[in-house]
């Protein structure tokens, strides 16, 4: 006999006396009603419909357990007051909806019987009103233990709980655990003590020590993530960077264990040995490196901890490959056809089946010629490969390192021995010289003196030809500029005034290089160092082919690494720093893009009140209340969610706004008014 079987009478039989006993029905008598027989009272107080949710639990504890309890009708009359045969449900309108439900799924037929109670003399909207408010559902307290024994008692597993209440078994895992919480909190939580969020916080982990621990320690009036980071801080998230770059099976099948967090959407977790995930992740950088080792050629290859280190290395850079002019032809042939595919389908909703074909064999094809750039070989005879982990979890390839013993020892610059020579007739002349013609046998060499003075004049002349030609000057700028940058130990290798100092940041801000604006920068420094030529004999040349747009975007690139805006406590240099902030002006500098107040990074190194004073400028006086009594830690990571996505930013790093200027600063100014511009 199943749950839902009535073993008193068919539904025939049923059917029948419940036709012939409408006229009969007294007060309070039980019958049973087919279920085709129950309608909707239009008395029932309750007008807004029943939730999917609450129908589908119903129908499943129906389905499981029977009709607990019976729905409350009165008999149906016409307008003359005479009984029709059906029944107005006054009482369990959402039963009957859970029964409909089931005769949809073919669970049981329309004539279901439907054990009834007959109320013919209370008013049915009041008593249907009465139902719904004078009730009180148990504390969720009560409703965890009971699922917990349910699973203890009975031996149900999270599938079975689910099925006969109609709930999902994610939910009732989260019931099982909350049920499962140490006796203090589920306690403090009927007490009112601790709230919901707080008890599920406490329950991440099923330990009931820990959480008799963690509650010693931060008491009943800490926020639930305060609660959360306590109960996990042993843990490394399922978000952090390592987590991502190894994968939770990968850890998983290495042995690891995992806390999962039944109570967040993304139902992520804590990974509990942290000495497991970080010799997984040095293992896979070191089997990264030494993949690219093997397969590109580089003397070495090695995992790197940090940018810091990659940045105390020289560095080479890609050149063009080198293709005779049959490939030269056949790539600009293909390339030319792949592009004619392209533009002649762009309309087409999808590609026909020989284009898409065509077009797969074009890019094999233009893939096996190999990169347009790449590593001359005997740059990579001394040059290796580092990989490091990057703050989103993917794995960083650094190529073209150098170590300091593997540097090339600058060259002499081409004039060296022109300078030798010179120097050679700037020497004094000897004893034995002529004092009227300064020689021996030839001519006379020029004193240190004369050589000073003549070059002098040929300076002036220089910076006056300079002057005159703005396209060359620029030029002479980026070259002295991009030998500093791209070409180190080569500066002298420029006849210009001008040094260029790269001060690396990473050892004053670990993991600045790795931020967005730090990836932008070594972006174009690398596409520059690959349009650039191998020798630094050779750059002038390249540079004069250059049009101006080009010049001027390396002249960034170059002038960007250069500067150097850090308040260092030790530079006495005032008018440079106030520069700086006149420079973030002139290029609207906004870094809320690029940096964001963490607790580790800035909260946890500040005061308490400049926590508050933050938390009250991003959101407002009265979240900075509800924070002002945590701990210094906890007060940080509050901060930290509060401010996260509102672009709040340190006065230190804000921009001050540019001040409008008027129509005369703006105007360009005629020769008239520099007189000695003619002259």
């Amino acid at each position: 006999m199943t749950a839902l079987s009535t073993p008193s009478r068919s539904p025939a039989a049923a059917g029948a006396a419940a036709a012939g006993s409408v006229a009969d029905s007294v007060h309070g008598a039980e019958i049973t009603v087919p279920l085709n027989g129950l309608k909707a009272s239009p008395r029932n107080a309750r007008k807004v419909k029943h939730s999917a949710a609450a129908l589908e639990a119903l129908a499943a504890s129906i389905k499981a357990k029977g009709m607990l309890q019976p729905p409350v009708v009165e008999i149906e009359r016409d307008g003359e007051g005479v009984p029709t045969g059906s029944y107005l449900v006054t009482i369990g309108e959402g039963r009957r909806q859970a029964l409909r439900m089931l005769v949809k799924r073919k669970a049981i037929k329309r004539t279901h019987p439907v054990r009834v109670i007959v109320d013919a003399d209370n008013d049915a909207h009041e008593i249907s009103l009465d139902e719904n408010i004078t009730r009180e559902a148990m504390h969720p307290a009560d409703q965890f233990e009971a699922f917990k024994r349910l699973a203890d008692e009975k031996g149900y597993g999270a599938e079975e709980i689910a099925a006969r209440f109609g709930v999902s078994a994610h939910v009732v895992r989260q019931r099982l655990r909350l049920g499962a919480a140490a006796p203090e909190l589920m306690t403090a939580y009927r007490e009112g003590t601790l709230a919901l969020d707080q008890l599920t916080a406490f329950c991440v982990s099923e330990d009931q020590d820990r959480q008799r621990q963690v509650l010693a320690q931060v008491g009943p009036h800490t926020p639930a993530y305060a609660i959360r980071r306590a109960m996990t801080e042993a843990k490394v998230s399922a978000g952090d960077r390592r987590a991502v770059f190894i994968g939770v099976e990968a850890y998983e099948a290495a042995g690891g264990l995992i806390l999962r967090d039944l109570f967040t959407e993304d139902g992520g977790g804590w990974l509990e040995d942290p000495a497991l995930l970080d010799r997984l992740v040095s293992e896979k950088l070191a089997a990264l490196a030494e993949d690219a080792r093997a397969r590109e050629g580089w003397k070495w290859a090695e995992a790197g901890s940090d940018y810091a280190e990659v940045a105390a290395l020289a560095r080479v850079y890609p050149v063009e490959t080198v293709r005779s002019e049959a490939e030269a032809a056949e790539i600009a042939a293909l390339s030319e056809e792949y592009d004619r595919l392209v533009s002649d389908t762009d309309a087409a909703e999808a590609l026909p089946p020989e284009v898409d074909a065509r077009l797969e064999e074009i890019d094999k094809a233009l893939q096996a010629f190999g990169p347009a750039y790449d590593y001359a070989p005997e740059a990579k005879q001394r040059a290796g490969v580092m990989v490091l982990l990057g703050h989103d979890g993917e794995a960083r390839f650094e190529r073209g390192l150098v170590r300091a013993e593997d540097a090339v020892a600058p060259e002499p610059p081409p004039w060296a021995e022109d300078d030798a020579g010179a120097d050679e007739d700037a020497a004094p002349p000897s004893a034995d010289a002529d004092p009227e013609t300064g020689a021996e046998d030839g001519p006379a060499p020029l004193s240190d003196r004369l050589v000073m003075d003549l070059t002098a004049h040929r300076t002036m002349g220089l910076r006056d030809a300079v002057q005159a030609d703005s396209v060359v000057a620029l030029a002479v700028m980026v070259h002295a500029l991009a030998l500093q940058v791209f070409y180190p130990g080569y500066g002298q290798w420029t006849r210009l005034q001008l040094r260029l100092t790269v001060t690396e940041l990473e050892r004053l801000a670990p993991g600045v290089s790795d931020g967005p604006a730090g990836r932008r920068v070594t972006d174009r420094l690398e596409r520059w160092g690959v349009r650039l030529p191998e020798k630094p004999e050779d750059l002038w040349a390249a540079l004069a082919l250059m049009g101006g747009t080009d010049l001027l975007d390396l002249l960034a690139v170059c002038t960007g690494v250069g500067l150097y805006a850090v308040r260092d406590p030790h530079d006495r240099r005032p008018g440079a720093l106030a520069q700086a902030e006149v420079l973030a002006t002139a290029t609207g500098l906004d870094m809320s893009g690029t940096w964001s107040a963490t607790a580790r990074g800035y909260f946890s190194r500040v005061s308490k009140s400049r926590i508050l004073e933050a938390v009250t400028e991003a959101v407002g006086a009265e979240e900075a209340g509800r924070i002002a009594g945590l701990k210094k830690g906890d007060m940080a990571a509050a901060a930290e969610a509060l401010v996260e996505g509102r672009g709040w930013l340190p006065s230190v790093l804000r921009t001050a706004a540019a001040e409008p200027s008027g129509a005369e600063d703006a105007a360009v100014p005629d020769d008239d008014a520099y007189p000695f511009a003619a002259e």
